[in-house]
C-alpha cells in the first residue's frame, strides 16, 4: 500500500468515534522507517473550520479498511 492511498482515508479514533481527518504527513526517520503519521483534525463549528495536528503510529492503528483507518488513541 502506498501513502497515497492512505492519505485518501479518513481517520477515526475507536475510542470516542471522532473523525481525525485524514493523513497529511509523515515522520521518517534516518533508517527509512516512518515513525509516526500526522493527522489534520478538522471540527466544523458554525460553518468555520478549527483544527490541529494529530499524531499517530502504527501500534495505534487497529485496522485499514476500503474507506477509513481505525486508531486507538
Amino acid at each position: 500500500m502506498l501513502l497515497s492511498d492512505l492519505q485518501a482515508k479518513d481517520i477515526i479514533n475507536v475510542k470516542d468515534g471522532n473523525n481525525l481527518g485524514r493523513i497529511i504527513d509523515a515522520k521518517i526517520d534516518s533508517t527509512g522507517k516512518i515513525t509516526y503519521f500526522v493527522s489534520e483534525q478538522r471540527k466544523m463549528l458554525r460553518r468555520v473550520t478549527r483544527g490541529g495536528d494529530v499524531t499517530f503510529d502504527f501500534a495505534q492503528i487497529r485496522k485499514i479498511g476500503e474507506d477509513v483507518i481505525l486508531v486507538d488513541l
